[in-house]
């Protein structure tokens, strides 16, 4: 099996099931303005920019793909529901593999152990969550896990880390409510090297983003893990709540600014018609988006994958 195969169960279905909500939201829309048409018009493509941003696809994203749409209009005057899906699909997707969210790397790089993640994101956006399924994804492949409850400011995040790791079979390295966050993870990657680890994910507390003891915090983190495993952390991940639309763009502009984001999780995305966040996000953000939450359960954590996302939305529809 390969490393993140078992990312692939059913993938299909559960991506169809958890964007139902913003595939109705944008396909009614879409039937509404393109009712009665003949031709891509400028009226169209001004109903067409109102269904995206409304959509939470963001507004530079929204006028990148009106400018294609406008494009192929010039080629192609006749439109239905079926060529403008097919027209969106690929123009989206051309659209998003322009950037830099490669889906490079997603597996453990050799020679490279164990894998240090550092999870950021503010509270509430499921962060602990996300940990808790990729360690039941990464122990599911065979991987030993180690998780570092560095969340000390909350004793629920200690608790529910604790909860995830008794749920998934993994050990979780903690300490008291109110330690040093910074030595939870020294000895989390201690803990790991000493008995021969794969995977590490440090969990860190979810305060204000614009909160500058927040950032200096996870700096003194990456710097003591570097005492212990040289280059750790290998990934920075920020999970981000799709539902909260706008809001999780400047979530993503701020950590960014303030920390070495790598990769970003979107989740949320069954609970909310705002699913085009992950096209803008993707997009404007030269971070890969490599996660998608879709559901409670641990299936319904996906690697992101750009094709499979846009035809999801804007496939044929019987």
């Amino acid at each position: 099996m390969g490393f993140f195969d078992i990312f692939s169960k059913n993938k299909k279905e559960t991506l169809d099931k958890g964007l139902q909500k913003t595939k109705e939201g944008v396909f009614g829309k879409l039937r509404r303005a393109i009712a009665g048409r003949r031709t891509i018009d400028d009226e169209f493509l001004d109903e067409l920019e109102e269904i995206f941003i409304t959509s939470d696809i963001g507004a530079e994203t929204t006028i990148k793909i009106i400018e294609r749409i406008q494009a192929r209009a010039a080629r192609d005057k006749y439109v239905d529901m079926d060529e403008l899906n097919k027209l969106l699909c690929e123009e989206i997707t051309d659209l998003l593999a322009e950037n830099d969210s490669d889906e490079a790397g997603y597996g453990l790089p050799s020679g490279r152990k164990p894998y240090v993640i550092m999870v950021v994101g503010v509270n509430g956006v499921g962060k602990t969550t996300t940990i808790g399924k990729l360690a039941a994804h990464f122990k599911a492949a065979g991987k030993k896990v180690v998780l570092g409850a560095a969340d000390t400011f909350r004793a629920a995040a200690i608790e529910q880390l604790d909860e995830w790791g008794r749920r998934a079979g993994v050990p979780v390295v903690k300490q008291q409510l109110g330690s040093d966050a910074a030595a939870v993870a020294y000895d989390t990657l201690s803990s790991a090297v000493a008995n021969d680890a794969d995977v590490v994910i440090i969990d860190t507390a979810g305060r204000l983003h614009n909160k500058k003891g927040l950032m200096d915090e996870l700096s003194k983190i990456k710097r003591t893990m570097e005492k212990v495993v040289p280059g750790a952390p290998d990934e920075v991940l920020l999970v981000l709540d799709g539902s909260t639309g706008q809001n999780a763009f400047e979530q993503a502009r701020q950590f960014s600014a303030a920390t070495q984001v790598t990769h970003l999780a979107v989740t949320k995305l069954d609970g909310t018609a705002r699913g085009g966040v992950v096209i803008g996000i993707s997009d404007q953000f030269r971070i890969p988006v490599k996660y998608i939450g879709l559901g409670e359960g641990i299936d319904d954590l996906q690697l992101f994958d750009k094709q499979a996302f846009v035809q999801s939305l804007f496939g044929d529809r019987k």
